[in-house]
């Protein structure tokens, strides 16, 4: 469980989140969503220490992340796994080796062990007979099911997953939300996704937390989203699928 306690952040004097507590939960897909400059990028930085808070407080199961010093900051990230927007595969490194990485610099594993435990996390995410392959050789689908399966080699207590359906079609959108569910079903995660997809609420929204200009203006899950009366709510869903069926229009 991940707990925020009154976080606020400000550039220059402008508050970019304000005052924002939330519980993310052991076991759930806990999603955040918000129009572009809301503030969710900031939090999901603020979370793995990427951004510092100027003010409140970030617990990971009763451990204070924010009073850490960088030491102690460092052996928890190796409790985080991380997908990232665009997958951040290392082109220069085959499929084997981009999930290996992690292992190579965390791990005291042997090498025998470093890569049947790639090889099994490969597996777990649908991936076989690629294991040679670079990045630049397989598909977008594959390189975010990679950067799972990299995510999940140092067995993590906490998955950040930034806009992972970001630039794939509807089906393998679907391949990935069904995957991050299942794995944090799966091995007890603490899962936090920043995204924009409400294909994705709507389909793994265990939790839902709307940021509306830098504060938690909404929270709850994907059975009462569409029967909220909560105007912003209302405009960013709305715009989010007029968007989409745009798009759709535009690429047929």
């Amino acid at each position: 469980m991940i707990e925020v306690n009154n976080i606020s952040k400000a550039f220059d004097g402008q508050y970019v989140i304000k005052n924002i507590s939330v519980v993310f939960e052991t076991g759930k897909t806990n999603l955040v969503i918000g129009q572009s400059g809301a503030g969710k990028t900031i939090l999901i930085k603020a979370l793995v220490g990427l951004q510092e808070v100027d003010e409140g407080s970030i617990n990971f199961d009763g451990r204070n992340f924010t009073s850490m010093n960088f030491k102690e900051r460092k052996l928890l990230r190796q409790e985080f796994g991380m997908v990232f927007q665009g997958g951040a595969l290392f082109d220069s490194l085959s499929v084997i080796e981009n999930v290996m990485f992690p292992l190579k610099m965390f791990s005291k594993l042997t090498y025998p062990e470093k890569l049947e435990r790639a090889n099994f996390c490969l597996k777990r995410v649908n991936l076989d007979n690629i294991n040679n392959l670079y990045p630049s050789e397989i598909s977008g689908g594959m390189k975010k099911r990679v950067s799972i399966a990299r995510s999940i080699a140092l067995n993590p207590k906490y998955l950040f997953c930034d806009e992972p359906n970001s630039g794939l079609d509807p089906i393998n959108a679907i391949i990935i939300d069904s995957l991050i569910k299942e794995i944090t079903e799966e091995y007890q995660i603490t899962t936090v996704i920043n995204t924009h997809d409400m294909n994705s609420v709507m389909a793994i929204g265990d939790k839902v937390t709307f940021i509306y200009n830098g504060h938690k203006w909404w929270e709850g899950n994907k059975n009462q989203i569409m029967f909220t009366d909560n105007k912003e709510l209302n405009n960013f869903i709305f715009a989010s699928e007029l968007t989409k069926i745009i798009k759709s229009k535009i690429s047929s």
